[in-house]
């Protein structure tokens, strides 16, 4: 196992993958997985596995349970020369999307990443509520999110920039970054220590694959320009994909994401909102419904200021999101209760 420490393996998944270690078996961390097939890196190099019978019958029932970018799994070596995934060993962090289906059904993005970056570009100018919503989806991974500001050579004052957006990234480190000029890359790099994974998230033209590119010191992933006119860009990565990084650790880059859905659980969005829920929190009444009630701190702080009127919309929707969500998932719950048979 000495090369698979740099990105990751420790005691825990050591004491996880022990009663699966046999002579026809080894742990492996996922590259890249497509179409049933995973490219897995292991400590005698890298294997194209297709997965196991159990794991498709699992994940039948349950998507989230197929191996994805950043997973830990135990591989098996057949006679015939196959190699399977047989099991996902427990992840520590999972960074989970909505998808759009009518059964909202959570989609793996990636796993076990320390920190989750939220990669935005400074030109034509940063998306307040994306920046938002995307921190709620890192914050709900249990990962350690960050924002980096892409491409800050395009922009005269990059640190008043980091300084505004740290209004709506409360508890959040805000790094400027340029992957053309080498601005920023040694503070982004603390990220990719050796055993510490980094996974970028953003829009498509953000230049997520221009910092792993600079971050491994070659050319690892495709990159396009972006258009002019309007700062958008062509999706340059259509997978997720890990990347061992020289020196130790690794980044997960994604590909551009157009729209996030949230979960039903709020957590996430209770820490990228946390000076909003503060405010809340202070209302007189706690079912305040933040219109004429006396008492209310959400109107005394969107008076005074110390709230926006952007922000304060966006929470409510963002949590509106999330409690239509929750009822769907309660909904499916209780179909499913209804359709098992009475012991």
């Amino acid at each position: 196992m000495s090369e698979l420490p740099a990105l990751g393996w420790d005691a825990t998944l050591a004491s996880a993958y022990r009663p699966f270690d046999r002579s026809d078996t080894a742990a492996g961390r996922v590259l890249r997985a497509d179409r049933g097939i995973c490219t897995v890196l292991a400590a005698d190099g890298v294997h194209r596995a297709s997965l196991a019978g159990n794991l498709l019958i699992s994940a039948a029932a349950d998507p989230a349970d197929l191996p994805c970018a950043g997973d830990w799994v135990v591989l098996r070596r057949w006679p015939d020369r196959r190699t399977t995934v047989d099991l996902v060993l427990p992840r520590r962090t999972a960074l989970v999307r909505r998808t759009a289906d009518k059964d909202s059904r959570g989609q793996m993005l990636a796993a076990n990443m320390d920190t989750v970056a939220v990669v935005e570009p400074v030109h034509p100018a940063p998306d307040d509520g994306r920046i938002e919503r995307l921190l709620a989806l890192a914050w709900e991974s249990g990962a350690q999110p960050i924002v980096v500001l892409s491409k800050c050579d395009t922009a005269g004052d990059p640190g008043a920039i980091a300084r505004q957006l740290s209004d709506i990234a409360p508890g959040v480190r805000v790094l400027p970054v340029s992957a053309r000029t080498g601005a920023g890359l040694d503070e982004l790099r603390e990220f990719v220590a050796p055993g510490r994974t980094l996974a970028l998230l953003g829009r498509s033209g953000a230049g997520k694959s221009s910092l792993v590119n600079a971050l491994a010191g070659t050319d690892v992933m495709g990159i396009q320009e972006i258009r002019r006119a309007d700062g958008k860009g062509r999706h340059t990565t259509a997978y997720r994909n890990l990347v061992p990084i020289p020196g130790g650790g690794a980044v997960l880059d994604t590909p551009g994401i157009r729209g996030v859905g949230l979960l039903d659980t709020g957590g996430g969005l209770e820490r990228a909102f946390a000076d909003v829920a503060e405010v809340v929190a202070r209302c007189r009444f706690g079912d305040c419904g933040h219109g004429a009630e006396p008492g209310c701190a959400v109107r005394e702080a969107l008076a005074d200021g110390t709230l926006t009127a952007r922000r304060w919309e966006n929470w409510r929707k963002l949590s509106h999101e999330v409690a239509v969500e929750s009822g769907r998932k309660a909904a499916r719950l209780a179909a499913t209760n209804r359709r098992r048979p009475r012991t």
